[in-house]
């Protein structure tokens, strides 16, 4: 048995908490996910892990196993990686999940300017609003903008997004333009958003000066989608906080008008986040660095402070 691979599944088997999902990140039969961990247990004498239909979970030796294995498995990567040229031609694949709109408007238009800079990395996109289990997805990294709710990970501020009051030309002539934000309260529908991860819906955020207004409703839909955020309200489904990059396109084809100009929103945060456990490899530090610089060059984004 090859000591090394074995430890690698063992690693990914504990991230995953499905052998199932293991060997389906590791391009793996499941039944040599399973021999593997056997022998493993067999040649330490004892149990790595309890095993049930629907899960794993890690023994006392097991987890104390994993830690001692992650740092070693970390480095025998670095020593790899100082001996070869990975550092400045790094190479492999790479999985990064980010939001449906950045994706759209600011990777995936310039994706083909990293493959040029780095031909030998191949990024798996993973494209939703929905926040990802970093570890047991297998990811190596991911783009989110909003406040970090998990402490544990590690993150980049690479930029922020700045946020516009629009609605569509149809809107505005069946209901009116408001003149302020409480108008919206009172004669007026919203689009609302709402997380993907915890249902919570967020409000219209105003603010001038010293003056801060949250409008929650009225609405008539809600979505947990970026993009389908923004169709909604070219649809004339209500007003809408969108961000300038979205509104763009929308503001130059006059399918949606910016109201309010004086009130502006709180900007919000863009992150890179990767797992604090995974060793930040050429690939994932190039991806990570290039995005910065993607974001710092973009003229729809606020620079990091």
């Amino acid at each position: 048995m090859d000591q090394i691979q074995a430890m690698r599944i063992f690693v990914r088997v504990v991230e995953a908490g499905t052998f199932t999902k293991a060997a389906g990140s590791l391009s793996l039969p499941k039944a040599t996910v399973t021999k593997h961990v056997q022998g493993l247990e067999e040649r330490l004498r004892v149990k790595l892990l309890n095993r049930t239909t629907r899960r794993v979970t890690v023994t006392p030796d097991g987890a104390s196993y994993y830690e001692r294995t992650i740092r070693l498995l970390i480095d025998l990567d670095d020593i790899e990686a100082s001996m070869t040229t990975a550092r400045s031609n790094p190479r492999g694949r790479l999985r990064v999940d980010v939001g449906a709109s950045t994706a759209q408007l600011l990777i995936l238009p310039n994706i083909g300017e990293f493959h040029t800079r780095f031909p030998d990395i191949q990024v798996d996109l993973g494209v939703s609003d929905r926040m990802v289990d970093l570890i047991s997805d297998n990811v190596d990294c991911v783009i989110r903008g909003g406040e970090l709710t998990d402490q544990s990970l590690v993150a980049r501020r690479i930029g922020n997004f700045e946020f516009i009051t629009v609605a569509s030309p149809e809107y505005l002539a069946r209901y009116g333009t408001p003149t302020h934000p409480l108008a919206i309260e009172e004669n007026h529908n919203i689009v609302v958003y709402f997380s993907p991860k915890t249902g919570r819906h967020y409000p219209l955020e105003f603010r001038k000066g010293e003056e801060s207004i949250s409008i929650s409703g009225p609405y008539k839909v809600s979505v947990n989608e970026s993009n389908a955020y923004v169709t909604a309200a070219v649809s004339g489904l209500g007003i809408a906080q969108i961000t300038s990059d979205q509104a763009m396109h929308h503001l130059e084809n006059k399918t949606l008008v910016r109201i309010l100009p004086e009130w502006t929103q709180p900007l919000l945060p863009i992150y890179v986040v990767y797992p604090p456990n995974r060793h930040l490899s050429a690939k994932v530090r190039a991806f990570v660095d290039w995005t910065a610089e993607l974001t710092q060059r973009s003229p729809h984004l606020q620079r990091a402070t």
